[in-house]
């Protein structure tokens, strides 16, 4: 398959593309778009990448599944576009973002790609998902996709802030060298377990605070 991606990322990844379970993956990926409603769009799968070009990575927000309502998953962890309401964990990530930063939101839209832009990889571990059927696309080739994404980030890149949410996220973070980068682990921003240690974890502020001390501009989260 002729995989569209940024053109940093296809170069770093190209080797990915070319095994087995890539190609058992892309086939399953055509098939389910063909016979069933999937999200989010074909042309959005790879928009965290698209978004966020390999040498530009400053931070990585690692999420679970694409949403699987219609209408919201845009190829950005947690993120919606304008006009679509907020979803539950989002909401809590900005609750902390003013508590964290003690300032109001500036944007209060779900559309998080003003911190791609500034180097935020927003990748969740599976990007497809199949319409109303959460987890549907999980075990299908997308965790080894996306494992080699953050094991390439830690070997090649230095410095970097790992942002993990929840149980499944911090297994994912077996593949960082946390030698040279920083990782921060909290329960997930989900309602069922935002008040286990979520709020008052205070990411986005520690993630700025290490991105200044190792030179790099800190991300404007509001």
């Amino acid at each position: 398959m002729e995989v569209r991606l940024e053109p940093s990322w296809k170069e770093k990844l190209k080797g990915e593309f070319e095994k087995p379970y890539f190609q058992e993956l892309t086939s399953f990926i055509k098939g389910e778009y063909t016979k069933s409603s999937v999200y989010p769009h074909p042309k959005n799968i790879f928009r965290a990448f698209d978004l966020c070009p390999f040498d530009a990575v400053k931070v990585v927000i690692l999420g679970q599944d694409p949403y699987h309502g219609e209408g919201q998953a845009n190829g950005l962890s947690f993120a919606v576009e304008k006009g679509v309401r907020i979803p539950p964990s989002l909401q809590n990530i900005f609750k902390e973002i003013q508590s964290d930063v003690g300032k109001p939101l500036i944007h209060t839209d779900g559309d998080l790609s003003r911190w791609a832009t500034q180097g935020v990889l927003l990748l969740n571990a599976t990007l497809t998902v199949k319409a109303q059927v959460a987890g549907s696309h999980q075990g299908k080739g997308w965790e080894e996709f996306t494992d080699a994404v953050i094991r390439l980030l830690s070997e090649e890149r230095e410095h970097l802030v790992f942002i993990l949410w929840g149980n499944y996220a911090k297994a994912k973070g077996a593949h960082i060298d946390r030698t040279k980068h920083l990782v921060i682990e909290s329960p997930h921003p989900s309602p069922f377990s935002a008040f286990s240690g979520f709020f008052g974890s205070k990411p986005f502020s520690k993630a700025n605070a290490y991105l200044i001390t190792q030179g790099k501009s800190p991300i404007d989260w509001l």
